[in-house]
């Protein structure tokens, strides 16, 4: 069976992303006897590539960008040659490019999307949008959600939801690191036994500033792993704040990542609008045992981290509470331990890259049968 996968980029990434969950899906359906294509944009030159997981990657040349949307005339050009390939299509949401290009092609293959987030910015823009996106969804047979959460928060969803179906993220397989893991315990001689992490990209959506404001008054070891437009306003806010415990690392490899998860005492993500859809590095350190302390946003973070059991959950853009998470998580290590488990437990029940695999061929499977 052949699949092929349209989203804007790809550049699967160590912190995560659409385009990480893309890679997992084409990785472990492969070796279920599913032939996937990736479609995307490039900002280079195009070309083909074959990825180490067997699946080809073919990029088309980004000829405009604007509102965080790329446009090609090769890709409009090819797409239904591309689709012809296909048995099976499968759309990547949000791409206003993709939508345009699929209705101009006229595409009448098996479809299904994975519906990764709501359109947040651009609100002007998404009013212009709508018709099209609305045009676009109707003409898929499944649409597949992450998380409970954005399947009732999303208004867009909410239109749809007699086709929409629950296929949670899943990471590929790694056993929790041991306590005495060199790694592990290189970290915590850098940074103390006990130390609060947040590894992503620095960008607007992920709080950070929030974070920042509830570490005023606390001395809490606190690392900040990652690269992004917010980081010279965050080491600006962390001087004028006074914060002297505060460490950023500019980004770390994936055996690293997970040390530094392990080696953890919580990891925190204030990300406190809804353009944080999932936030799959939470998944990521309930694999290592990490509890969590997150933002109730309406989407996928509280279906990661539930509160009370594998972590805390505090409103949004909320300093205070935050800082309250930060004090019970320091003061109750005897808790932690117990949310440890728990979050090691929730990972394998529910975040595994094998059985989001074999749900997304079943899909596969049902749009050919039908």
């Amino acid at each position: 069976m052949r699949v092929l996968h349209v989203l804007k980029t790809y550049f699967p990434d160590t912190y995560g992303g659409i385009e990480q969950v893309v890679h997992t899906i084409a990785s472990h359906t492969t070796p279920l006897g599913i032939e996937n294509r990736v479609l995307v944009l490039t900002p280079g030159q195009p070309r083909t590539d074959i990825a180490p997981a067997g699946y080809e990657v073919r990029r088309y040349k980004r000829d405009l960008y604007i509102a965080s949307t790329g446009f090609s005339v090769s890709f409009l050009k090819h797409f239904k040659q591309e689709a012809a390939w296909a048995d099976v299509m499968h759309m990547h949401f949000p791409w206003p490019f993709a939508d345009l290009s699929y209705l101009y092609a006229g595409v009448k293959k098996p479809s299904l999307i994975s519906y990764h987030s709501d359109v947040v910015n651009q609100v002007q823009l998404n009013k212009l949008y709508a018709p099209l996106r609305d045009r676009y969804l109707a003409k898929m047979q499944t649409i597949v959600a992450a998380s409970p959460g954005i399947m009732q928060s999303s208004p867009v969803l909410q239109k749809f939801k007699d086709k929409t179906q629950l296929i949670t993220y899943g990471i590929e397989h790694f056993e929790q690191l041991p306590e005495t893991d060199p790694e592990v315990q290189s970290w915590r001689q850098q940074f103390g036994e006990r130390f609060f992490l947040f590894l992503g990209a620095l960008r607007y959506y992920k709080g950070l500033h929030i974070l920042l404001d509830a570490l005023k008054g606390r001395d809490y070891p606190t690392v900040i792993v990652g690269r992004g437009d917010q980081h010279d306003a965050l080491q600006k806010q962390a001087q004028a704040l006074g914060l002297k415990n505060l460490h950023f690392v500019p980004e770390v490899t994936n055996e690293k990542k997970r040390s530094i998860m392990r080696a953890a005492y919580g990891f925190v993500f204030p990300s406190h609008i809804a353009s944080e859809a999932f936030g799959i590095v939470l998944a990521e350190a309930a694999q290592q045992g990490t509890p969590m302390i997150t933002c109730e946003i309406g989407t996928g973070t509280s279906y990661v981290n539930q509160d009370g059991e594998t972590g805390l959950v505090v409103p949004p853009a909320d300093s205070v509470a935050f800082g309250q998470a930060m004090d019970t998580f320091w003061n109750q290590p005897q808790q932690v331990a117990q949310w440890r488990a728990g979050a090691l437990q929730r990972y394998r029940d529910n975040f595994m890259a094998e059985t989001m695999a074999r749900k997304y061929v079943g899909v596969y499977r049902d749009l050919l049968g039908a």
